[in-house]
């Protein structure tokens, strides 16, 4: 059953902008991200950090908590081997999608300078 949906943009070049500031960095992304973000080179590092930044907004939005309902960092935006994004959720929301027996899947896309995100919350069993 689905349980919510969410989407998000996020401007390109106001990420990159905002990669400048070491505190965002910290504050906003979890270490396997940072780590993701600061291997790309040139403008694919600002669209990855984008496109990141918009998939924590659209989970929240598909979890109807809006932007203070967890840390932005424990909502970790990673790429499986295959290059498909995938959340690994740490701390609340790593409870709070265990506690709502919720699956997420996430897709990404950036284009004209403009990131996307779009989160669907897929609750697979209990309640």
């Amino acid at each position: 059953m689905i349980l919510g949906i969410g989407t998000d943009l996020c401007e390109v070049a106001r990420m990159e902008k905002s990669l400048q500031r070491d505190h965002f960095l910290q504050r906003v992304f979890s270490p396997g991200e940072r780590e993701l973000i600061q291997a790309r080179q040139g403008k694919a590092r600002a669209e990855t950090a984008a496109a990141n930044f918009a998939a924590k907004e659209a989970f929240l939005k598909a979890c109807g908590v809006g932007l203070g309902g967890f840390a932005l960092a424990e909502i970790g935006v990673l790429r499986q081997a295959s290059g498909a994004p995938c959340y690994v959720l740490e701390g609340c929301a790593a409870k709070w999608a265990e506690e709502n027996y919720v699956t997420v899947h996430l897709s990404l896309t950036h284009e004209a300078g403009l990131a996307c995100a779009f989160a669907v919350l897929e609750q697979t069993g209990g309640v």
